[in-house]
């Protein structure tokens, strides 16, 4: 399984290993933040991840029992590829970049997908 590599990958991951957040403890206010989004949107997931050269990372999240994947089965990993667009996928089964996806044909069963990516000041 491939995924898709932003234009400026170098300087995010640059951007992102500054920050110091992958792998860092859990943060009460990134924890509500997830909460809050899940409750306004309605729905039963909701999520903060990180994506580094390897894997995505979730830095807080609720209706998932999973900490992390590989960054070729991230739905998130797409959505950085357009940072200044939200990326929807109203049914991942048949939607050909994920219809394959683990998380998709397997649990947690993947259905819809929502996501923005959240930018430094710099873009990244």
């Amino acid at each position: 399984m491939s995924y898709p590599v932003p234009a400026q990958e170098a300087e995010r991951l640059k951007a992102l290993q500054a920050l110091e957040l992958m792998d860092s403890g859990r943060d009460p206010a990134f924890d509500d933040l997830v909460q809050l989004a899940a409750e306004w949107c309605g729905v039963p997931v909701a999520a903060i991840s990180l994506i580094d050269a390897d894997r995505q990372w979730f830095k807080a999240c609720c209706g998932l029992d999973i900490r992390e994947t590989p960054r070729e089965e991230s739905f998130c990993t797409h959505a950085i590829v357009h940072p200044h667009e939200l990326l929807q996928v109203r049914d991942a089964r048949l939607d050909p970049r994920f219809a394959d996806n683990p998380l998709v044909t397997g649990a947690p069963h993947v259905r819809f997908y929502a996501g923005a990516p959240l930018l430094t000041t710099e873009g990244h």
